[in-house]
Parts: structure tokens; sequence; C-alpha cells
């Protein structure tokens, strides 16, 4: 699997090049709790969501001292509220009363399996979420699996998992150097814009020769006689 990811990965590049990351890492409880905003919802929500929150307090001292209501109605554009800010205070408060600050700094010291469990012990923050933490602010070699990630890397065939913590853990046991942070990002844009819940359009896709996925010679002749049709009749 170690070598199947590398020739996935590079052919990736080949088609959307190397994805650039922050010259600045973010802190592992602003990416983390930035995360469990994202959940079912757009970048833009979430991101709303999260700027209410740093404008209005200078802290995560202060959120922390909010009732689970305030908060709600803060990250209501992310949706799920009620979910989310208690997810948000349960993890300032538990920060606060185990570790004496609310802060995550002390991540830094742990090897991904620690860190993974002690992400996930805290109620609202499942594998996904954690493994964000892991890649985009400790910049470990571990990539989170969404449902992008999940869909594409089955259909690829380079596992065969009915849930994206399966996923996660299968591709994870010895993940390639230095290659997560691409691989991660362009299959998520590959699910995106090519290998779509419905119609991946596989005629176009960069894998599709290594690709097992059972359905893509007849989605792309489908395509070819849609074209042919259109060039005909000058649709």
């Amino acid at each position: 699997m170690h070598d199947k990811i590398v020739h996935i990965n590079n052919l990736l590049i080949k088609s959307f090049g190397i994805p650039k990351r922050n010259k600045k890492t973010p802190d592992p409880l602003n990416l983390l709790i930035a995360t469990i905003l994202s959940q079912n919802t757009n970048d833009n929500n979430s991101y709303r969501a999260y700027k209410n929150l740093k404008e209005k307090y200078s802290s995560w001292d202060k959120v922390a001292e909010l009732k689970t209501s305030q908060i709600e109605k803060l990250i209501k554009t992310a949706g799920l509220g009620k979910q989310k800010s208690k997810a948000i205070k349960n993890l300032l408060i538990s920060l606060k009363k185990k570790r004496g600050e609310i802060s995550l700094n002390y991540l830094k010291k742990m090897n991904n399996d620690e860190i993974l469990n002690e992400l996930t012990s805290y109620p609202g923050i499942g594998v996904k979420t954690a493994s964000c933490v892991l890649l985009f602010s400790l910049k470990r070699d571990i990539c989170p699996v969404d449902t992008h990630v999940h869909r594409t890397l089955n259909r690829i065939g380079l596992v065969k998992t009915n849930t994206p913590d399966k996923t996660f853990f299968l591709i994870n046991k010895n993940f390639p150097k230095g290659v997560a942070h691409s691989f991660h990002t362009n299959l998520i844009r590959l699910g995106r814009e090519i290998c779509k819940p419905s119609k991946p359009a596989c005629s176009i896709c960069s894998l599709f020769n290594i690709c097992l996925y059972e359905n893509k010679s007849e989605l792309v002749l489908k395509n070819s006689q849609k074209k042919l049709f259109m060039l005909l009749y000058n649709v």
C-alpha cells in the first residue's frame, strides 16, 4: 500500500499540482475548534462562525466562561449549533480542569496514537477531526479521511472499507513520509471535481488507468455517446 499511495500521489500532483501550505502553522486548539465548526457545512459558513468567536472574545478562556447557549448563537452559521457548542464548551472546560490551562501545546510531545486517543476522548471529536490536528497543526505524516477521501480510495481500489474511520486506520498504518498533505488535499479536490458521488467524470481522471471502479468504462462510453449526439445534432 505504501508504494501505491506514492504512485497515486504523483499522479494527482501531475493533475492538480502540489497544494500550498500556510507558512504559519496554525495553533492546535484554534485548528481543532475550526474543524469542529466545519463538520457538515461548507468552508464559508464555518469560517464565519469561527470568526465570530475570535473577534468577539480575546481568548478561549473567555469563551469557556460563556454559557453553551451563548456559544450556540455565535456559531449558528455553521449549523448543528447545539451539538457543536456543547463540544466546544466541554473541550475548553475539560482542558482547564485537566491541564490547568486551555491549550493543546502539550500534544506536541505525544506520538500519533496518543494524540488520537487523547482528542477522541472528548465528546464531539471524532477520528477525522483529530487527524486534521495531526496533519495541519502538528505536521505529522497522517492523512485525514473524509467522505471524499473514503469514496475515492474505495473506487480506486486502494481499500475496500465501509466507513471513513476504517479507511483511515488502514491507510495510515505505514503512511509514506512527506506526502500526507498533498495526498489528502488533492484527493478531496478529485472527489469534489471529478470523482463525484454520482456521475463521476472518469474520462478525464488522471487515475483512470489504475482505478478499479467497476463502472468507469460504462461511464466513459456514455459520455462519448453524449458528445457524439451533441456533435451530430449541433446541440
